[in-house]
């Protein structure tokens, strides 16, 4: 899908492109890509490389077009990883500015909405750019608040009994954790990148910037701490697991045990030897009086010493 957006007190859609306007396209079909290669000229190493779910955040220059990819937080229908990450790539020259998704995003009508709420006026391409990471380290927090449910809820349902699938519930969240953690890092080396380029310092707004690495830096901390959270919720059901596991083995240990008190009696009196029972009519009885006798008290014993 294609759009185009002009500046005037905030992203207003227009219907085609004139100089310096924004083109944003997600999920190009050929005719898009067609656009974008032989109209725009844009570099075709560029679309390829922004295509490639795994790129990573990077800068790069070549024949005057700047290449920006960032990674951007997305909620996914897979539950069995309900949140990860996609590249965006900004492609600029002159009067040229392209943003290109391969993945539908709320994150980019959320961003055209809120610049028209708050009225607010895009300087230029890096301005976009420092905008869109702040707009992405927004997002990464919002998502968090519903990663940290999630372990809530995942929290909730292990104290009433520890199944597989809750554990795997936690395994999921983990790696979601683990994929906002590598992009955020990413995304801060590409931020430090844009501010390290002589050409454009001077232009930068450095109040902006300064958002730009706060709301950065809030969205890795708290990445972090979520991922330490779970990590030590994990660990600890590993050791509820494990001593489970270890009473179990003690209580059939100790059944084991006082079925075999009778089993060796009966072993005892079952010789073909002579013994002082074998003509007392009542010597079946008396051999299960004492099975019984002896095993009700390995079991009180046990009990006792809380084996069971």
């Amino acid at each position: 899908m294609k759009a185009f957006y002009k500046n005037n007190n905030g992203l207003i859609a227009v219907q085609e492109w004139f100089p310096n306007c924004w083109i944003n396209i997600e999920c190009p079909t050929e005719a898009e890509k067609t656009y974008l290669l032989d109209e725009l000229q844009i570099p075709e190493a560029f679309y390829n490389d922004i295509e490639d779910i795994d790129e990573r955040p990077r800068i790069e220059i070549e024949n005057g077009w700047y290449l920006i990819i960032m990674r951007i937080p997305v909620k996914s229908n897979d539950v069995k990883l309900p949140f990860h990450t996609i590249p965006v790539g900004i492609v600029f020259k002159g009067e040229v500015c392209v943003t290109l998704s391969f993945h539908k995003t709320e994150m980019l009508t959320d961003f055209v909405t809120y610049t028209q709420k708050k009225g607010i006026d895009i300087k230029d391409n890096f301005d976009l750019v420092l905008r869109l990471l702040l707009s992405s380290s927004v997002w990464y927090l919002k998502y968090l608040k519903q990663v940290n449910q999630k372990i809530r809820l995942a929290e909730d349902n292990l104290e009433k009994s520890i199944k597989n699938e809750e554990l795997q519930a936690l395994l999921q969240i983990e790696k979601c954790l683990v994929f906002f953690m590598t992009s955020l890092k990413g995304n801060d080396i590409l931020l430090h990148r844009i501010k390290n380029i002589k050409s454009q310092r001077v232009n930068f707004d450095f109040d902006l910037l300064e958002d730009v690495e706060i709301e950065l830096r809030q969205a890795q901390e708290t990445t972090n701490i979520y991922s330490d959270i779970l990590t030590g919720t994990m660990d600890a059901y590993a050791s509820v697991i494990s001593n489970n596991m270890n009473n179990i083995m003690k209580q059939m240990t100790s059944i084991s045990i006082i079925l075999m008190i009778p089993t060796v009696i009966a072993s005892f009196y079952g010789m073909n030897v002579p013994n002082t029972l074998q003509n007392n009519p009542f010597g079946l009885l008396i051999v299960l009086f004492f099975s019984i006798v002896l095993s009700a008290l390995g079991v009180f014993l046990f009990k006792r010493k809380r084996w069971f």
